[in-house]
């Protein structure tokens, strides 16, 4: 399926009717698709090769060394997670995955810090610590614009989300699906769910698998070209927008029998809000044929809702 593709540079571009034409295309593509590919993204494509490299790096340690990153009591929120640990919502499947996880530095004396642990520094691969880093403010800063166009689409104040994102509680996710090795059980890397946050930013992944389900309730893949991100709806701007703008369900699905001993890896960088940011309904996304659909909640405390679910918090 090809997906809707937007150029962003289009909205940064100081034109105000190319910029005009880039909020309309972009919130339609969300209301009708949930996903679009954007190109022009502002992340450098020498940043991305090398963080897969690194990140292969990572998961071609043994075992008991990634273990050693593994810290217990963070829901996975930073470092490692090892396989099979997370499913989806709804499903006691374990998905087919391992991860590694990096958040938010606080770089101000914004005291938002003491929510936030620290992250995990890999020793075995020097460079990968500050690849993290880059990759992670390069995402953000991308992220942060996307969400501009989104909030001129709903009709609000261009910069709505700025303060809620400015040092929010973001997760650059780098994940490994390792080579399949025995008859499996689901056809499912990773079971169909809708993710958490506003929106997520996944550069290409090094192999097939991602579909959507579209509105016809069929099942269909997701490619992009190698200079475009896939960027998508998450659950918490649905909740926000009252089912206007919506979360869109996807899974990773098992490769041919052929590839079974190929690895998959992805690295989705999910954009999240400040703790404190109020995700209740907003009033212009509310009227008679649409009622508020969901009950108030701040970012946090979905946040914590969805991790148990999802069970990587006890």
């Amino acid at each position: 399926m090809s997906i809707p593709v937007v150029d962003l540079a289009d909205f940064l571009s100081g034109d105000a009717q190319r910029k005009a034409a880039f909020v309309e295309s972009l919130g339609k593509a969300y209301e009708e698709v949930g996903f679009v590919a954007v190109k022009n993204h502002g992340v450098p494509d020498e940043l991305i090769a090398n963080q897969y490299e690194y990140v292969q790096q990572f998961f071609s340690l043994p075992l008991e060394k990634k273990l050693e990153y593994e810290v217990a009591g963070l829901a996975g929120q930073r470092g490692y997670t090892s396989f099979g640990r997370e499913h989806a919502k709804g499903s006691e499947a374990p998905d087919l995955k391992e991860f590694f996880q990096y958040g938010q530095t606080v770089t101000d004396n914004d005291p938002i810090k003491s929510e936030y642990p620290e992250n995990v520094s890999v020793d075995e691969i020097k460079p990968f610590n500050q690849t993290l880093y880059d990759a992670y403010r390069n995402f953000e800063k991308s992220g942060t614009a996307l969400l501009q166009a989104i909030a001129l689409y709903l009709g609000l104040e261009e910069h709505y989300f700025d303060k809620y994102v400015h040092n929010g509680n973001s997760i650059l996710r780098c994940i490994h699906y390792p080579p399949i090795t025995n008859e499996p059980k689901s056809a499912i890397r990773a079971e169909q769910h809708e993710d958490i946050n506003l929106i997520t930013l996944l550069v290409g992944a090094s192999a097939d698998g991602l579909q959507i389900l579209t509105k016809q309730d069929e099942w269909v893949g997701v490619t992009s070209l190698p200079e475009q991100i896939v960027v998508n709806v998450g659950d918490m701007l649905q909740r926000l927008t009252n089912n206007k703008l919506r979360s869109t369900t996807h899974r990773v699905v098992n490769p041919k029998r052929e590839l079974w001993h190929t690895s998959r890896f992805s690295m989705p960088f999910f954009l999240h809000p400040r703790s404190e940011m109020d995700l209740a309904c907003l009033d212009s996304c509310i009227d008679a044929e649409h009622p508020k659909a969901y009950p108030n909640a701040t970012a946090g405390e979905y946040l914590d809702e969805r991790l148990r679910e999802i069970g990587l918090k006890k």
